[in-house]
């Protein structure tokens, strides 16, 4: 068992159902300059049996959640992944969300804010530029935070947001936002629509089992998995990520050269929140081809193939060296 720093023992719980680190996982505290604490989870990269091999080339690798998650998502499955493949990763928690200090106001944060805390944990606590991994508006978080490295470089500027290497957004929120996918499925999919509302916006995921189920998971997602991450989901987001209406009105993110940054777009053909058109407006955006994975849903990276995409995530990475 991974024992923490004794700030971290003595600290009290934010989430009622706590979630149990795996073997080789720490909790650490980011404190941001407004004096507030943002969760992390870490994992070392393991050293392979060859240390000329290993992943001194690697880069790290930061993940990002989306609304009603938080660090523990990754740190399921895909942090024991890259890490035993030699990635040092770092899975946050934004601020209102799981362990994570709460912000004053009735809102965790908008785009900037957000965006912000990602670069201050990189430029404090990441020695060199890594791949930022963003999961539904996780994603677009990171959209944003690569809007503004290159602005910055444009301008000359000592930048806020350290550089990266690279970027994975995992079924993420398109530039333009949610505006868009809620519409087209208005007009062609009004009962996914009205499932999709009840499931996000009145909550209604957090107490039915099938509509969890049926916005998160493929089918074939084994119930008592569902109704563990459905409590971990409910308990990780005390506030709101964004006010929508807010953050839909600053919108579209900023536009960046293609081939500015080297860019992932992967999606599930069983995700139930981003369509195929929001998933082609976000690659089109960065002049990439997306890629589809076959029999997961929107939540990928704990779905019962979840090493489906982080296969296809791996290799990418293993691209990015050569």
């Amino acid at each position: 068992m991974t024992v923490g720093p004794r700030a971290v023992l003595e600290r009290a719980q934010k989430m009622r159902v706590p979630y149990t680190l795996k073997q080789g996982q720490s909790r650490l505290f980011h404190q941001l300059p407004s004096g507030l604490n943002m969760e992390v989870i870490a994992q070392k990269g393991v050293v392979d049996k060859d240390p000329y091999e290993r992943n001194s080339e690697n880069p790290p690798l930061v993940f990002v959640h989306g609304s009603y998650h938080a660090a523990w998502c990754w740190a399921e499955h895909w942090l024991p992944f890259f890490s035993s493949c030699g990635f040092d990763c770092y899975a946050i928690s934004l601020l209102g969300q799981g362990e994570s200090d709460a912000p004053a106001g009735s809102v965790a944060g908008t785009l900037q804010t957000h965006s912000g805390d990602v670069a201050d944990f990189i430029r404090s606590k990441v020695s060199s530029p890594p791949v930022l991994l963003g999961h539904s508006f996780g994603g677009l978080i990171i959209q944003y935070y690569i809007a503004n490295v290159k602005k910055h470089q444009t301008l000359e500027m000592e930048s806020f947001y350290p550089k990266l290497t690279g970027a994975a957004l995992v079924c993420s929120v398109p530039p333009s936002g949610n505006s868009g996918l809620v519409w087209r499925y208005l007009f062609t999919k009004p009962i996914a629509a009205f499932k999709v509302t009840r499931s996000l916006a009145a909550k209604a995921f957090q107490t039915s089992l099938p509509l969890c189920k049926e916005t998160f998971f493929s089918s074939t997602m084994e119930d008592h998995l569902v109704l563990r991450y459905q409590e971990l989901m409910r308990e990780s987001s005390r506030m709101p990520l964004f006010d929508l209406r807010k953050l839909n009105a600053a919108l579209p993110v900023p536009s960046v050269p293609k081939g500015s940054i080297e860019v992932l777009v992967l999606g599930a053909n069983d995700d139930f929140i981003v369509d195929a058109e929001g998933l082609n407006e976000t690659a089109r955006f960065y002049g990439v081809s997306p890629v589809s994975v076959e029999g997961v849903g929107h939540d990928m990276m704990l779905d019962c193939s979840w090493e489906l995409g982080a296969e296809v995530i791996l290799s990418w990475l293993t691209d990015l060296r050569i």
